[in-house]
């Protein structure tokens, strides 16, 4: 039986393709499909599976490293870093960093005309699952 794709490429959704490998590597992480210690496919392999530029695929996992999301093994790949339960970050920077990210949500969520309550209401909701794993 074949392995399921683990990531997947919408060239035409605006959206830079390094971009969605990032995003979709940080879901799989925080929905559990990965977690530390998993290792990622190899550059190679999921520039072939997606048909894009290995730079692409490697773009992505260097931004993922400098993240600290993933770190690199000599000799085995990239693997999902172990989650920190204290960043060295303080509280502004990780606030900051996620700023862009809701700017986003409540730029799409302003487009789908849903409510401020709407909104964190889902909020909500993903954060409970997230807290149940």
């Amino acid at each position: 039986m074949a392995t399921p794709l683990l990531f997947h490429a919408f060239p035409n959704s605006g959206l830079p393709i390094y971009r969605q490998l990032i995003d979709q590597v940080r879901h799989h992480v925080a929905s559990g499909r990965l977690s530390g210690g998993d290792f990622l496919p190899s550059v190679r392999q999921v520039a072939l599976e997606l048909e894009v530029n290995p730079m692409t695929v490697s773009k992505a996992y260097s931004l993922l490293e400098r993240d600290g999301v993933v770190e690199l093994v000599r000799g085995q790949g990239m693997r999902i870093a172990a989650r920190r339960q204290e960043s060295g970050d303080s509280l502004h920077e990780r606030q900051q960093r996620l700023l862009p990210l809701l700017r986003q949500v409540a730029a799409e969520a302003y487009h789908l005309s849903l409510s401020e309550t709407q909104v964190k209401s889902l909020l909500d909701r993903v954060i409970k699952e997230l807290n149940r794993k």
